[in-house]
């Protein structure tokens, strides 16, 4: 993989990365479904790019990528949301 210096190639990789995983994940049983992976939020700091990223599957996944710079390294992390529970902020 080539040094990763823009917004673009990190986003791109990143969306790539998520797709490969996504597919190579989905149930061996059914076809594959037509799907889109989007960007929830990304920054840069330095030489180092984080993403949260997410399909439009309705597979309660979610995935961050990490670009270590100094490394020349980039990590995928893959998450499954089992709830979402509200409390009450109170003064």
């Amino acid at each position: 993989m080539p040094r990763i210096t823009t917004d673009e190639k990190f986003l791109k990789t990143a969306i790539d990365l998520v797709a490969d995983y996504t597919d190579k994940h989905l149930d061996k049983t059914d076809d594959v479904p037509d799907y889109k992976v989007f960007v929830v939020w990304y920054c840069k700091t330095l030489q180092n790019f984080k993403a949260l990223l997410s399909t439009t599957l309705f597979d309660g996944m979610y995935y961050e990528v990490t670009y270590n710079g100094d490394k020349d390294e980039i990590y995928l992390d893959a998450y499954k949301k089992f709830e979402n529970v509200r409390h009450e902020v109170t003064e």
